[in-house]
């Protein structure tokens, strides 16, 4: 079975072919620029890489364009478009609504456009992909995966805001979490990696890049998480500003006669690294002039790590028991400073760091505590791409 996995953004949609049988993933490849000027497909398969410069208005046209590379004689890895089995698409927000992935229906859809204001700059674009498979590949069946279902097992004293209830029943205003499908990834290699059923895990699992969220896992489902109503909240990110008192935002629109568009702004695009550095939003760049003296970049990675620790302390508490940490994502993965130190004072709690092993791992699986350490620490490289096709496959199979 091959299955054609999707994540669609406003004007880009990533995409994997994979093989079912093997999970080799056949192709890969990146359209972007969709509906602007200098719209490109990067096309990866059959060990080369290659460009092609080709004009774009919509997502329909993206898709046509990835499937002929798929299909072509030279560059692709299919006969035909009839040998894709099955579309698996990355769906950011499904509210309350879905629990687990779904096959796509007509019903599905117009919930999915019922979530669009819950996730307004990530839904719609979801759906423009899903529109161009329905009329490119009409008879394929889609699968969509939800970065919110994983979280729906949070109970309510976790995702409930202490505001009035009402609030929750009329707008459904609570925390819903998101990089679920990464959490889900990871925990359950944690798990095997650990000898025990993913049920029987405690687990802090950390997906650690531009966007960032950590989770309280029990018993292998999520019980609590840092990201909330929208993923502004939570841990200093790239350029979100993660928690702040609540009232900074008044404070701003009064004392910078701003409106409501420009704080979010603010909030969203100018703020976490780049507003405490002044300097970059990539952690690469940080580090680098960090190690070269300049202050507010250490400041910057010294609130970064002090507050990831500060959410691996507030969830072993939650937890009461804790199998594993895990440090996924671009980061998280490669950034054995950000790990060292985000664990740095947690001995009496059971976290004993290799500092050898941490330091020569970049992007690979690995176990990086000390043998004495109750609490493993694992680097596991996410694939949240091959979830999807698991998924899509599953559902498909039924």
């Amino acid at each position: 079975m091959n299955i054609l996995v999707l994540n669609c953004g406003s004007s880009s949609v990533k995409y994997q072919l994979v093989e079912m049988g093997t999970e080799t993933v056949l192709a890969r490849g990146l359209a972007e620029r969709i509906g602007l000027n200098g719209s490109r497909v990067k096309h990866d398969a059959n060990n080369q890489q290659i460009v092609i410069e080709k004009v774009m208005p919509d997502h329909v046209h993206a898709v046509d364009l990835i499937l002929s590379l798929l299909t072509d004689p030279k560059h692709g890895v299919i006969e035909s478009i009839e040998a894709i089995d099955a579309v698996g698409h990355r769906v950011v927000h499904g509210g309350e609504y879905f629990i687990s992935s779904t096959l796509i229906t007509e019903e599905v859809m117009k919930t999915l456009n019922d979530c669009i204001p819950l996730a307004p700059l990530h839904n719609p674009a979801n759906i423009m992909g899903i529109n161009a498979i329905l009329k490119v590949l009409p008879k394929v069946p889609q699968v969509g995966v939800f970065d919110t279902a994983f979280h729906q097992t949070m109970p309510k004293e976790s995702f409930l805001y202490a505001i009035p209830y009402e609030y929750y029943e009329k707008y459904r205003i609570r925390k819903y979490g998101f990089h679920g499908t990464s959490h889900r990834y990871v925990a359950q290699r944690a798990a095997a990696l650990l000898g025990k059923p993913a049920e029987e895990v405690n687990l802090i699992t950390a997906h650690l890049g531009n966007g960032a969220s950590i989770t309280a896992i029990r018993q292998g489902k999520s019980y609590d998480h840092s990201l909330g109503y929208t993923p502004l909240a939570g841990l200093v990110m790239g350029t979100r500003c993660g928690d702040i008192d609540p009232a900074i935002p008044l404070v701003l629109i009064r004392e910078l006669g701003i409106d409501s568009e420009e704080v979010d702004s603010i909030l969203n695009k100018k703020s976490g690294m780049l507003g405490l550095s002044g300097v970059s939003s990539d952690m690469r760049d940080l580090q680098q002039k960090a190690d070269a003296g300049d202050m507010r970049c250490q400041l910057a990675l010294s609130v970064y790590c002090h507050t990831v620790k500060r959410f691996i302390g507030s969830y072993m508490a939650v937890l009461g028991h804790v199998d594993a940490l895990v440090f996924t994502a671009g980061i998280g993965e490669n950034s054995n400073f950000v790990r060292e130190h985000s664990v740095e004072g947690l001995e009496n709690w059971g976290f004993h760091l290799d500092k050898e092993k941490n330091e020569g791992i970049r992007g690979k699986e690995a176990e990086i505590s000390l043998p004495d350490s109750s609490v493993k620490i694992f680097v596991i490289p996410t694939n949240e791409e091959l979830v999807i096709a698991r998924d899509t496959k599953e559902i498909v199979g039924k």
